[in-house]
């Protein structure tokens, strides 16, 4: 009964690409939770404080990432290898060599070693995107209407949703730099998300269980939007209110960080995916 759970839940949507269900949603959850204890734990140990600069020396690694999923999309990699390019497995395989190339920095350059762990970074995700578009011009097309639309959407909806929090709601710290990049990677994935359902001609649809019953239930996927509000408003409220009490600790960054991964990263994905029609 439990190998027949497992297969049905976790290695059957990731061999055949389902959607997600309820249970593996909360089980990725409670992984993504627990990874980030497990991180601050460790980096407690080592003494490597996950700052501000660390924060956003690892963008270009929730970048990379996600344009190595696209790379599985592509159908670029054949059994058993694509199998780890896939979610959940993804996740661990781009942690592992993150915290690798973080750990040697550290050890071999101190605290300028943070600053090549974000180059590194930089690096491979500009290395995938070569060969994703180089499998655009031989095998499949590039649309680049796509991203532009998509980054324009998601550009007018962040600078909106910025404009509410800061004046509309007088919250002076919506202009930190770390909340709008938060802002921003998950209306790019609402955009995305958006702009495939309803606009992209292949006529994408969504996987995740909350967003997709609520498509079903509007008929849209522009519903993604104020799901996006109702997560991110008192989101950001009460990432503030423990900043302040904490006096923004690793621990704070670290859940920043997981929140901005959840929404850049998809977002950078589907983005990806549309403009190479895979």
């Amino acid at each position: 009964m439990i190998r027949e759970f497992i297969y049905k839940y976790y290695i059957d949507p990731i061999e055949g690409g389902g959607a997600y269900t309820l249970v593996d949603t909360l089980t990725y959850a409670l992984i993504l939770i627990v990874a980030v204890f497990l991180i601050y734990r460790w980096m407690q140990r080592t003494g490597l404080a996950f700052d501000r600069q660390l924060l956003f020396a690892t963008l270009p690694w929730v970048v990379f990432g996600g344009l190595a999923r696209v790379v599985e999309d592509a159908g670029m990699l054949a059994a058993p290898w694509r199998y780890l390019l896939i979610t959940p497995l993804i996740f661990f395989v781009i942690f592992f060599y993150a915290v690798v190339v973080l750990y040697l920095c550290h050890r071999l350059r101190g605290e300028g070693g943070v600053r090549v762990y974000g180059m590194v970074g930089l690096v491979s995700a500009a290395v995938v995107l070569v060969l994703l578009l180089w499998h655009g011009v031989t095998v499949t097309t590039i649309d680049l209407a796509v991203p532009a639309a998509i980054l324009g959407l998601a550009t007018v909806t962040g600078l909106a949703l910025w404009a509410l929090l800061r004046h509309g709601f007088g919250w002076e710290y919506a202009s930190d730099r770390v909340y709008q990049v938060l802002i921003f990677g998950h209306m790019l994935d609402a955009s995305a998300t958006s702009y495939g359902i309803d606009l992209h001609p292949l006529g994408y649809v969504e996987q995740h269980v909350v967003g997709s019953s609520l498509i079903a239930a509007t008929g849209t996927g522009f519903a993604m939007f104020p799901l996006k509000l109702l997560v991110l408003i008192p989101g950001i409220y009460i990432l503030e209110l423990y900043r302040r009490e904490e006096s923004a600790t690793s621990f704070w960054h670290l859940i920043v960080l997981a929140m901005i991964v959840v929404g850049l990263a998809p977002g950078i994905r589907d983005m990806v995916r549309m403009l190479l029609y895979v």
